[in-house]
């Protein structure tokens, strides 16, 4: 079983992959600014309050872990404006990982992030760019900061969240050819990244989920 530290654990799949991973049997470091508030009673649980900008919590945060799960999130209300969470969280993270000898990283971006653009629809290019290119910007600069790093990554890219429970019928589309958007529940994705936790199957590689 891993140490995990889930980085935006509050809530949307951050919250899901809390739930999953214990679920597993992995115990769980759950960041967010929010922590302390989590309704999460497993013993296996540390709610650990900070700032994913704040590299003195982020460092303290990645002692003695195994796998981070990045599940950064920003509210809707914020998408019309400048978007610089992702990029500025990573540039924090990457480092204080390498200097702590922390390898593995999953991180959750979305389907329309780096080399996924181009799977994009004709039809559905505009409303993305209108109200998701801000933040997708800066998720392609969190993926390549991601990549010149020295740690072994996985891209999330789910499709369009959805609530719903997990079953684990959903596709992994691996091959660039395949991607495309679809509809995805938030716990589906959790069970992707605790699977990955365990069988590490898609190591430095991107992977868009849909159902």
């Amino acid at each position: 079983m891993a140490h995990v530290l889930v980085i935006g654990a509050s809530q949307g799949i951050g919250l899901e992959t809390v739930r999953a991973a214990l679920a597993a049997g992995h115990r769980v470091r759950g960041f967010a600014r929010s922590a302390g508030r989590m309704a999460v009673t497993d013993p296996g649980f540390e709610p650990f309050a900070g700032d994913a900008l704040n590299a003195a919590d982020v460092a303290a945060a990645v002692d003695g872990i195994d796998v981070v799960v990045q599940a950064l999130g920003v509210p809707g209300k914020d998408l019309l404006g400048p978007v610089t969470l992702f990029s500025r969280a990573t540039a924090v993270l990457v480092p204080a990982m390498e200097d702590a000898g922390v390898r593995r990283i999953i991180a959750v971006t979305g389907f329309g992030t780096g080399d996924s653009r181009d799977a994009i629809g004709l039809l559905q290019r505009v409303p993305f760019r209108l109200v998701l290119g801000r933040a997708y910007d800066d998720k392609d600069v969190q993926e390549m900061r991601i990549r010149r790093s020295t740690l072994d990554w996985t891209f999330v890219r789910p499709g369009i969240l959805t609530p719903g429970s997990a079953t684990g019928r959903y596709k992994v589309l691996a091959e660039p050819s395949s991607w495309r958007n679809g509809l995805i529940p938030r716990a589906e994705v959790a069970h992707f990244i605790v699977g990955e936790i365990a069988q590490q199957a898609y190591r430095k590689k991107a992977v868009v989920l849909v159902k």
